[in-house]
């Protein structure tokens, strides 16, 4: 996880957060890490994943193994 991240980083709603609103998050994806925030707490601690890591996350997450 990382508190301090580059300002400017290319922030969009997961196409994974459903459209009922509340329960969003936003990614800004790099060449070398997956970001992943709360849209509603932006302001706190941001999960950060390798690609490799945050295509195994959603996979599983789709396959309901977690």
């Amino acid at each position: 996880m990382s508190a301090n991240l580059p300002d400017g980083l290319p922030w969009h709603k997961s196409s994974y957060s459903g459209n009922q609103g509340g329960n969003c998050v936003e990614v800004a994806e790099t060449s070398r890490a997956v970001h992943m925030r709360d849209t509603q707490h932006r302001h706190l601690t941001t999960l950060t994943f390798t690609p490799e890591a945050f295509t195994t996350l959603l996979s599983d997450l789709k396959d309901d193994r977690l």
